[in-house]
């Protein structure tokens, strides 16, 4: 199913007097954070001042929130942006997107679980399937056929050892 809304970072501190705010992006790199141009926070509509990167983390600034005692009470909040201002390219889906949808075997049509997290690692994402086994099943497209956000699949190629139990 697709979602309204993608959660794309998260204030974790301040950045100077002046209320800048430091953030820890969520996205596939800090640079994509650049793109957006309203960010939700609390569910309310933001438009920021600034937007900057400094050392893999986003600088950002936000209307009203001019001093670090305003910018405080920001920490740990999180930052969102609709799913429909995300332009990404076709067969790619954002992670959070993936958790939950029901994975199918290829083979079989049968259900094996569903994706409880997505691991990311520096040369293919892994997908954790739960079901009656636990699954590690890499995120390349020589094992993922198809997946369908609608109805909220995601069908496998199985391959020997991807059960954690298997050997």
């Amino acid at each position: 199913m697709k979602l309204t809304y993608i959660e794309v970072g998260q204030i974790v501190n301040t950045h100077g007097v002046r209320g800048e705010l430091k953030v820890q992006p969520w996205c596939d790199s800090p640079e994509q954070f650049l793109d957006f141009h309203t960010l939700y926070l609390d569910g309310a509509p933001v438009t920021p001042v600034s937007v900057r990167l400094h050392k893999g983390n986003v600088l950002l600034t936000l209307p009203g929130v001019e001093d670090m005692d305003a910018a405080l009470h920001l920490k740990n909040k999180i930052l969102s942006v609709r799913r429909e201002e995300m332009h990404l390219p076709e067969g790619r889906y954002l992670n959070a997107e993936l958790i939950g949808l029901t994975v199918l075997d290829s083979a079989t049509g049968a259900a094996i679980g569903s994706i409880t997290d997505v691991l990311v690692y520096p040369a293919n994402n892994v997908l954790v399937v739960r079901g009656a086994k636990e699954y590690l099943i890499p995120a390349v497209p020589s094992v993922i056929a198809d997946t369908d956000l609608e109805a909220g699949t995601m069908t496998v190629h199985l391959l020997k050892g991807m059960a954690t139990d298997e050997n």
